[in-house]
């Protein structure tokens, strides 16, 4: 699964590298550990790519209680086009969400490890998403919510989780946002192939602190690389 990641990238720059035109009064401080039920930004699709910010954890439109997000973050993509939270979302409401690195656990000793995955020249990237809009009470704010996209994991990855997030390429990336895109099955062909191996070598992974266990702790320590036990790949 993929439950933590990082957002340092400046706004501007996020516009620069997926091409879109973002609020001029709005900001993104860099975040370091992103949760669960948190605000998340990406983009979704409305005449062309327009910047949004979600709610982590998706809320289907036919959930009584929004407490059920905190049960999806995550969506297989082998099982996307059957479940009833997720398929018709699959269907009509795509998303993208930006990120420059994502956090994985792995076990060593008897000691869970976080290990950062990040691109070697820092770049940010996109996962995979769906987004969904819900509202029980007209009076009241609705909430647009999303879930991170998860496949099997890639020769790279394997050795630390056997899931990885779904990460879009740029070519593909209109294709995915766009609700009128005809081909779902080339769709699902980008979610069950993972990122390939010669793409994933351009990323790191680093073995960092505890400190990013806990939510509460945002700062940059939290991506601070520490002593590996042993070599991973």
């Amino acid at each position: 699964m993929c439950g933590r990641f990082t957002l340092r990238t400046p706004l501007h720059q996020l516009a620069d590298e997926f091409l879109f035109h973002p609020s001029e009064d709005l900001s993104l401080p860099p975040r370091f550990n992103i949760a669960p039920s948190q605000l998340i930004a990406g983009l979704k699709w409305d005449s062309g790519r327009k910047f949004s910010q979600f709610q982590w954890g998706l809320i289907p439109r036919w959930a009584k209680e929004p407490s059920i997000g905190y049960k999806m973050i995550n969506c297989r993509s082998e099982t996307i086009r059957e479940k009833p939270s997720f398929r018709d979302a699959y269907k009509k409401r795509r998303c993208a969400l930006f990120s420059d690195g994502y956090y994985e656990w792995q076990k060593i000793d008897g000691v869970k490890q976080p290990i950062f995955f990040h691109r070697e020249d820092n770049k940010p990237f996109v996962f995979a998403g769906l987004w969904e809009r819900w509202q029980q009470d007209p009076e009241q704010p609705a909430i647009e919510s999303t879930t991170i996209i998860t496949t099997a994991s890639n020769h790279i990855t394997e050795t630390i989780h056997h899931r990885m997030p779904v990460i879009l390429s740029s070519d593909d990336l209109d294709d995915w946002l766009d609700p009128g895109y005809p081909d779902l099955d080339h769709l699902h062909s980008l979610l069950t192939d993972p990122i390939d191996d010669n793409q994933m070598m351009t990323f790191n992974s680093t073995a960092v602190s505890t400190y990013v266990n806990n939510v509460r702790n945002t700062g940059a320590e939290c991506i601070e690389p520490v002593a590996r036990q042993q070599d991973l790949f």
